[in-house]
């Protein structure tokens, strides 16, 4: 029983704990799958914001903005935003944390918005570093806290404390927060870092790992003895005077080699006996599954995630596991991708390309918060089974239990975009006479062609002549 504080508990053994996930992440198939498969869910392509305005032109420059930064706004020019997502995602599941610092940049450089984002690791944040300043703040594991418990600064190194290379004293540096986007998962309050996402795993991948390595030499040691060639007891025994058994030299004897089609020809009263090892036992299969189901779910992914094991799976129980699943990633998304790194970083770029004179806003210092108001949009995720599951989604719209527009969303594409390629597409379609089966306004569901009133405007008529008709019937009665 443990009654230590949120910070005292991982006080002593936080970069113990990054080290170990980060060794099995490295040289663990099962710890290196199981966190790509979390961050292909969470992040996908990346979480795009959609600016929630009513000015469709302003909105439009935003977004084209915003798109030419995301090519140039990483401080290492590794990758994107969207890449920067995945970092992120990535870092915090491995080592429980991660870094974001802000790095304005001059007008000079030609950037389409001058800011950059550079990814540190959280050991440039030393969790042992522990006083009081002279002004009353406290530096609590690295990060100092005002009188009113409010972050104000991260001292941090210069250089990660893990390098090989040390050009300069590494000593430490004091950022101000605003400038420091701290990033991680936190599961109690008043908890200031956050601990890896496969510490409840550990032990148990690595013992499980161990176990295999000696289960593999085992069969192999075995696998190198083909055999083993006795000595029959016959009546050609020879014996001393005294009785005793007098034991031939077989030290020169030749070993028979074991060769597809052979038929070797052994000496008398010699005989052959095959090695036979032994097996793992008929449990071994049920045993092993059980285990992985246990870091499948200490590390909350799906077992068939983590092992790519789908025999067995039907469509009901694949999907009942991916649901909670997605679940877990969708307020993931929500409560910590979007949360503490989409949303920050894209008020910073706001405020820079203000600032900058990239976009022109002439009410922005007054309704900044208007221009705040951003959707992320992930990734949607894939169907099970397409047929089953659009069916589903059609009859949910056709029923008023959703809106078109929410199932377009949770698809990972924005309404507004669609629609526009949709009439695009059948302007297009349009000038050049082409008809195809999805278009509903000249096919039918089955995918026969239906004339429209424009093309047959007599059938029209006769159509309004006939329904004016049994309306004067109608009436009459």
């Amino acid at each position: 029983m443990s009654t230590s504080g949120p910070n005292a508990a991982i006080f002593g053994s936080l970069s113990t704990l990054r080290a170990r996930s980060r060794e099995l992440t490295r040289n663990n198939p099962l710890a290196s799958g199981a966190i790509d498969s979390f961050v292909s869910n969470l992040i996908g392509s990346g979480i795009s914001p959609r600016w929630q305005l009513d000015d469709i032109d302003l909105k439009k420059q935003i977004q084209e903005l915003w798109a030419d930064s995301t090519e140039e706004i990483d401080a290492a020019g590794l990758t994107d935003f969207y890449g920067l997502e995945a970092m992120v995602a990535h870092s915090v599941i491995e080592s429980g944390e991660v870094l974001v610092r802000f790095r304005p940049r001059l007008s000079e450089y030609g950037y389409a918005v001058p800011l950059q984002l550079q990814i540190l690791e959280a050991d440039h944040l030393d969790e042992s570093f522990n006083t009081v300043l002279s002004n009353g703040n406290e530096i609590r594991m690295g990060i100092e806290f005002n009188r009113i418990g409010q972050k104000v600064a991260y001292h941090l190194f210069r250089e990660h404390p893990g390098e090989f290379y040390h050009i300069k004293t590494n000593d430490r540096v004091r950022i101000p927060a605003s400038e420091i986007l701290h990033i991680g998962r936190p599961l109690r309050p008043g908890q200031i870092r956050y601990r890896p996402w496969l510490s409840s795993v550990i032990v148990r991948l690595h013992e499980l790992d161990q176990y295999q390595d000696a289960e593999l030499v085992r069969k192999k040691s075995a696998a190198m003895f083909g055999g083993f060639i006795t000595e029959l007891p016959g009546d050609d025994t020879e014996f001393t005077p005294l009785g005793k058994v007098i034991k031939r030299d077989t030290s020169e004897r030749d070993i028979v080699a074991l060769e597809p089609g052979t038929f070797p020809i052994l000496p008398p009263g010699m005989d052959v006996r095959f090695s036979e090892p032994a097996d793992v036992g008929g449990n071994y299969e049920k045993w092993i599954k059980q285990e992985l189901r246990s870091i499948a779910r200490g590390i909350g992914i799906t077992y068939e995630q983590l092992t790519g094991d789908l025999s067995g799976v039907n469509y009901s129980s694949i999907r009942a596991g991916l649901i909670e699943f997605r679940r877990l990633c969708i307020m993931l998304q929500k409560q910590m991708i979007a949360f503490q790194f989409c949303g920050p970083v894209a008020r910073r770029w706001l405020d820079t390309a203000v600032m900058s004179g990239a976009l022109k806003i002439p009410d922005y210092r007054k309704n900044r918060r208007k221009y705040y108001r951003i959707k992320w949009r992930p990734d949607g995720f894939a169907w099970v089974d397409p047929e089953k599951d659009q069916k589903a989604e059609q009859m949910a719209v056709r029923n008023g239990f959703k809106s078109r527009s929410q199932v377009v969303a949770e698809l990972g594409h924005d309404i507004e975009m669609l629609d526009s390629e949709i009439a695009e597409d059948n302007k297009r379609a349009d000038q050049l006479d082409l008809v195809f089966d999805s278009d509903p306004r000249k096919t039918a569901k089955t995918g026969t062609y239906q004339q429209t009133s424009e093309e047959n405007p007599s059938e029209n008529t006769s159509q309004e002549e006939n329904k004016n008709e049994q309306t004067d019937t109608i009436e009459t009665d």
